[in-house]
């Protein structure tokens, strides 16, 4: 090799040191926000802010440098207790969304419901997203399972809601959700209501799915101290997703960004 082989290919890889401890920079300063962000939507995050610094760096070695460095996100197995109960009597609605193609934000709402452990107790974290744009329109955290809970993430959500537009509300036959007072809400609110017919997970999935992320990537699957603490996790999390989570299925936008756009 010649020397001057040998010294262009040592600048070369002095340059490739520097790029990649600007990425493990980058990556562990979002991390401190979202510890458990995914390679590919960390690659969309700051693709135009590395190309403005000169670093042109294609997915698969941004995967790889994460690897390198031990910056991979590892798996985890989530354990949900079942919290919905489908046996009962109280009025039942069809699935009005099954093969319904949603064009829009705010013309569907999705809603269910998980529970956060604290040292003081459990506390059950209702939810309202909405599907096209993906954002957590309303959510709110209980002490106990009743529908009371529900019912106030769903106030949250209509108090945000554009007059005139009236979303199709679907979740799953719990009793929070069939309850009297929940479906008369849902009336007196002009939402259309629709429900799972088989109890399949896939025909809520988005709404189950949302617990999941919260739980696995913004840290509510631990244990917290105090009920008080974990409603401020809550709040940070959620507040975390809407603005700063890109999702694939919104071409790596944020929900927020996403529903902002109502026509």
């Amino acid at each position: 090799m010649s020397r001057q082989n040998y010294y262009a290919q040592r600048k070369e890889r002095k340059g490739q040191q520097v790029d990649e401890d600007l990425i493990v920079a980058l990556v562990q300063q979002e991390r401190q926000q979202q510890p458990r962000i995914g390679t590919r939507k960390l690659h969309s995050m700051f693709k135009d802010q590395l190309a403005q610094r000169g670093v042109k760096l294609g997915r698969d070695r941004f995967f790889d440098v994460l690897r390198d460095r031990d910056l991979l996100v590892p798996p985890r197995v989530a354990e949900y207790p079942r919290t919905t109960n489908s046996a009962h009597c109280l009025p039942v609605f069809t699935n009005q969304i099954k093969d319904l193609v949603v064009t829009r934000p705010n013309q569907v709402w999705v809603v269910d419901f998980t529970y956060l452990r604290t040292e003081e107790g459990f506390v059950y974290l209702a939810l309202v997203t909405d599907k096209k744009s993906r954002k957590i329109v309303g959510y709110h955290c209980a002490d106990t399972l009743e529908a009371e809970g529900c019912l106030k993430a769903l106030e949250q959500a209509l108090a945000s809601l554009p007059a005139g537009v009236r979303p199709i509300h679907h979740s799953d036959k719990g009793t929070q959700y069939c309850c009297h007072a929940y479906v008369e809400r849902l009336q007196e609110a002009g939402l259309g209501i629709s429900m799972t017919e088989t109890d399949h997970c896939a025909e809520n999935a988005l709404a189950e799915r949302m617990n999941g992320i919260l739980k696995t990537e913004y840290g509510l699957g631990r244990k917290f101290k105090t009920k008080t603490s974990v409603r401020l996790a809550v709040d940070q999390a959620v507040h975390l997703y809407n603005t700063r989570r890109p999702h694939t299925a919104l071409q790596f936008r944020v929900p927020a960004e996403v529903h902002s756009f109502t026509a």
